[in-house]
């Protein structure tokens, strides 16, 4: 076989794994929020979804963010997107290695940890996530309520279902006023 004929013929292989690449970074771009870098609801179910079935001591939560439209109302959108981005980060950096967090859409954010005793544990947590943010020389408050579950503690121990206890108690903090941890 002479050069020409081998290069023909590699072509189309060279051409499918460039393709193949450009696919996967499609993909894991679209798991991922423009915004805060934090998984979205599809990459963060499925990572989500394994971590539960390998460590039944796992710790599911979800972030609701308290009067976050007032943020956007008064302060504009920019400051509503330093917030949330504020937010990610701080959920991010409490997961740390024994978990992954999401924004789930708007100003709901979720996070697994694996091994909850690892972390720095929830009043850390709370009250990272109450801590203002500061966008171009506004302080911005900033608080959250925050519910969380033990799918091993649950009469069936799926994402879902943690998914649905996390939120009763999330609304059960907000309606003890906001600023508030379950």
């Amino acid at each position: 076989m002479d050069t020409y004929t081998m290069a023909a013929a590699g072509l189309p292989a060279l051409g499918w794994a460039l393709h193949g690449g450009l696919l996967a970074r499609r993909l894991a771009t679209a798991r991922r929020d423009p915004l805060t870098g934090l998984h979205t609801r599809a990459g963060w179910t499925a990572r989500a979804e394994r971590l539960i079935a390998k460590h039944p001591g796992a710790l599911v939560l979800l972030v609701d963010l308290d009067d976050f439209k007032a943020v956007n109302d008064t302060h504009g959108h920019a400051a509503g997107d330093a917030v949330l981005t504020a937010t990610a980060q701080r959920l991010d950096d409490w997961c740390g290695r024994f978990g992954v967090a999401a924004r789930l859409g708007g100003d709901e954010f979720a996070a697994i940890v694996a091994h909850p005793d690892r972390t720095a544990g929830l009043l850390p947590l709370w009250s990272a996530l109450d801590s203002p943010v500061t966008h171009h020389g506004h302080v911005l408050p900033v608080s959250a309520s925050v519910g969380c579950a033990y799918p091993a503690h649950l009469p069936v121990p799926t994402l879902t279902d943690a998914l649905s206890a996390a939120d009763k108690a999330m609304y059960a903090a907000k309606g003890h006023g906001r600023r508030n941890t379950h």
